[in-house]
């Protein structure tokens, strides 16, 4: 693997023809020439390195599963090009909830070589809807202000996923926002009153946008018209089978910050079969996951990678996509030492070949195997 990466770099200015120079960790300079609007571009692209910010496991690791499964799960995604993620919860018991947020911020505080960065959990439920579980455990709970703001002075939750319409929700978004979470309306039947409210009380953003969410009605419209009417931030699955592509380019159009997660399972990266997640059993076959033997899906067996091809696939420019996976997720959680190939920002950059699979990767300035 070069030291430095070299080809066609995506900077905050546009594409450089050149090399980005590496020092203390930091990226130091760009040096080259620009690449014109318009002209061709050769490979290999130098990307910003991705940001997931909805992630619960993958190679076989699951993130409520253990440090060693969590570990895993960075690795995994990190020698795809993921940089930096938030490993995320499911709905259960109270006890399992709390063990795996100190599993989360035991990797945070003691990183390892090869690992992507930790951003900080999502906690996605237990305070969700449970009419609106999709693959999530029966374990929902009604708001409860107090053991949320508990958990968010105890473990470094950076994300949290809440149904604003359950009893004692507003007052858990309030409770988290007041302790600086993101907190996003998700696995919710909230009417459009319900998210107004819910901003109004400190959201800034949706969970897998258009998934387990009151959809569009041109009559009575719910959570996705209301992202799609008033939204600037939404996370959005781009594995092609949550979402058809035409949904994806609606969203696009509509929310100007829309970003993409994977929603990856333990399933991404192995072979098709059984794996878990929660205390749910899923099945693998090809990219799509499935609630056993049902037809609901259950997160995903992507890579950000993945998403990033998606993208392009259906017509999104690359380095649109590649802001999805990078530059706006890092936005949202107001980082500007990452998702952005700048100097001073952090050397964690992807290099794509023309087929765009990540080929190196580096993290704060060291590369890190890549898968095969």
């Amino acid at each position: 693997m070069p030291s430095e990466p070299a080809g066609a770099i995506l900077t905050v200015e546009g594409w450089v023809a050149g090399r980005v120079r590496i020092a203390n960790r930091l990226i130091a300079a760009i040096e080259g020439r620009p690449i014109g609007r318009g002209a061709t571009m050769e490979p290999p692209f130098i990307l910003p390195g991705f940001i997931d910010l909805h992630v619960h496991g993958g190679l076989g690791g699951e993130c409520m599963s253990g440090e060693s499964d969590v570990r895993a799960t960075l690795k995994f995604h990190a020698s795809h090009g993921t940089v930096a993620l938030t490993p995320t919860t499911v709905t259960a018991p109270v006890a399992q909830i709390e063990s795996a947020l100190a599993d989360i911020g035991a990797t945070q505080a003691r990183p390892e070589a090869g690992e992507a960065t930790v951003l900080g959990a999502h906690l996605e439920g237990p305070f969700i809807n449970p009419g609106r579980l999709g693959a999530q455990a029966p374990y929902p709970r009604p708001g409860d202000a107090a053991l949320a703001a508990a958990w968010a002075e105890r473990f470094p939750i950076a994300i949290a996923t809440v149904a604003p319409e359950i009893a004692g929700g507003l007052d858990v978004v309030r409770s988290l926002a007041a302790r600086h979470c993101r907190v996003q309306v998700g696995h919710t039947s909230a009417s459009l009153e319900e998210v107004a409210m819910a901003f109004a009380c400190g959201c800034t953003g949706f969970t897998h946008l258009f998934n387990a969410m009151t959809g569009l009605h041109h009559r009575e419209p719910g959570v996705a018209a209301w992202a799609l009417a008033h939204g600037e931030y939404a996370e959005i699955i781009c594995d092609l089978h949550h979402n058809h592509p035409e949904t994806i380019l609606a969203a696009r159009r509509a929310i100007p910050k829309l970003y993409t997660v994977t929603d990856a399972s333990a399933a991404a990266g192995m072979p098709d079969g059984e794996y878990r997640l929660g205390d749910r059993k899923v099945i693998k076959r090809g990219l799509r996951v499935t609630l056993g033997e049902s037809d609901t899906l259950a997160s995903s067996a992507i890579t950000l990678a993945d998403a990033v091809r998606n993208l392009v696939s259906i017509g999104v420019p690359l380095a649109e996509a590649a802001a999805m996976a990078s530059t706006r997720p890092a936005d949202y959680l107001g980082l500007t030492d990452l998702g952005r190939i700048a100097p001073g920002a952090r050397a964690s950059i992807v290099q794509l070949d023309g087929a765009l699979r990540a080929e190196c990767v580096w993290i704060d300035g060291d590369s890190i195997d890549v898968a095969d």
